[in-house]
């Protein structure tokens, strides 16, 4: 039961709910990418990230610098995620894919200097 709750706490924030319907979308992304999709600090994104990872639905992978998260559906909850699926779309969903197109069309270098500035990736 405990389990449970965590994936349904984990899913109870916008944000989080933005992530996971990213997540769908694009296999992995780059916390950067995150960060730029929600606008928000990557003190936030990181918590964000580690409440889903707690719950059992995002993994993530260290590539030298930058750590990659990906969808990791937990065993019996392909009928979550397929709900899900068809909830979420809808203008903020299709907004957010459409945001993420461009974001990932960037270089994780020119992304990181867009928000840390020119020092950030020498």
């Amino acid at each position: 039961m405990e389990h449970t709750l965590d994936i349904l706490k984990a899913l109870s924030d916008k944000n989080r709910m933005r992530v996971v319907a990213a997540l769908g979308r694009f296999d992995e992304l780059c916390a950067c990418q995150v960060t730029e999709l929600l606008q928000v600090k990557g003190a936030t994104v990181s918590r964000h990230m580690a409440i889903l990872q707690k719950a059992g639905l995002v993994g993530s992978r260290k590539d030298g610098r930058w750590v990659y998260f990906f969808l990791t559906k937990p065993a019996g909850s392909e009928p979550l995620f397929q709900w899900l699926e068809q909830s979420l779309a809808g203008e903020q969903v299709e907004a957010d894919f459409r945001t993420l197109e461009k974001i990932v069309a960037l270089t994780r270098e020119d992304l990181c200097r867009m928000q840390r500035g020119e020092d950030c990736c020498p």
